[in-house]
């Protein structure tokens, strides 16, 4: 687990109901349970406020950093998509997304990481394709550096030929392996801490970043374009009682821990 991706798990999963800001101490005590070391958390967060997901920020006294707009902005919609996995009404139509010639070979970097996040895949060279709109869409463009013009188009032969712009082949199987493999590491989490709420907080973050992994691969299709028995509904339900079963002690844990700055 890289210490970034875990920092932002910390400050969209547990970091929410505190302000989303805490002290460099907090953020070590917080993920020393992980097996991140300190000098990996502070090296992190200096990236992160150089990429503008973090600004300095004073915790009673201490130095501390919070959660900027655009990175609270990009944990509320995770979020959303994270515990509120519900299949959305589908009008048949899709958006189209035509992006702007690449500044350089930063922007198109950029552009080729966030636009899968946002629930897009690209059709061709610089066109992407989303059954729905995506409110993120313009923000996420203007950060990178990139413009667009979008469409909506009704008419595709066949109607889910945009489908074959994502490999839902291998979706499903990550999905398999997924729910193969989820129960074995809360067993190892919980086992490997003597104090519950310590063990229930390492086994839920555990969970809960590997199933924020699919937010990059899995764009939220609507049921009447995917397979009958898709093994994500079935992952969505593991995640979502497992996850509400470890959150009050989690949640203990995380509240003892920042009492104790």
């Amino acid at each position: 687990m890289h210490a970034r991706s875990a920092l932002f798990d910390v400050y969209g999963d547990h970091l929410g109901t505190h302000g989303h800001v805490a002290a460099v101490a907090d953020l070590v005590r917080l993920l020393a349970p992980l097996g991140i070391a300190a000098p990996a958390v502070r090296t992190a967060v200096s990236r992160m406020v150089s990429q503008g997901w973090l600004a300095p920020a004073t915790v009673e006294g201490a130095r501390g950093y919070a959660a900027t707009t655009q990175a609270v902005r990009r944990l509320e919609e995770s979020a959303t998509r994270i515990y509120q996995r519900q299949p959305r009404s589908w009008d048949g139509s899709w958006q189209l997304v035509f992006v702007a010639p690449y500044a350089d070979r930063t922007t198109r970097a950029a552009v080729l990481r966030d636009l899968p996040f946002l629930g897009y895949a690209e059709l061709a060279d610089r066109v992407w394709v989303s059954p729905f709109p995506r409110a993120e869409l313009e923000a996420t463009l203007a950060r990178v550096g990139a413009s667009a013009t979008t469409a909506v188009v009704e008419d595709f032969d066949p109607a889910d030929a945009p489908v074959q712009a994502w490999d839902l082949e291998a979706l499903a199987a990550a999905y398999d392996v997924w729910m193969r493999e989820a129960a074995d590491r809360m067993a190892a989490d919980l086992a490997a801490h003597a104090d519950p709420d310590e063990a229930a907080y390492a086994a839920r973050f555990r969970l809960v970043h590997e199933w924020r992994k699919f937010l990059f691969t899995d764009p939220g299709l609507p049921s009447e374009l995917l397979p009958t028995d898709w093994p994500g509904h079935r992952a969505t339900a593991f995640f979502q009682v497992e996850g509400e079963r470890l959150r009050p002690a989690a949640s203990t844990f995380v509240a003892r821990t920042l009492k104790t700055s």
